[in-house]
């Protein structure tokens, strides 16, 4: 449930500016081929691109689970 959602009680704001074209490439390919072994490459450009939330990044480097509709991936893509 959390891979979808994330947690509820503690809410993400997604900041524009970590939506650089690196990081919405590797989310677009992410999300398209279902490459989620890709998610710690993510969180590396997302850092990269200034990104200091350690729900974001610890969700992406993670050992769990990923799935389409991966609410990191949806925020990068906007499908929030």
């Amino acid at each position: 449930m959390r891979e979808i959602v994330g947690n509820p009680f503690r809410p993400v704001i997604f900041e524009q500016e970590w939506r650089t074209s690196d990081v919405l490439s590797l989310a677009k390919g992410i999300y398209e081929l279902s490459a989620f072994d890709r998610m710690p490459i993510l969180a590396d450009a997302l850092q990269d691109a200034g990104c200091d939330n350690s729900d974001i990044l610890n969700h992406c480097r993670g050992a769990g689970l990923h799935v389409r509709g991966c609410w990191v991936v949806d925020h990068v893509l906007g499908k929030e």
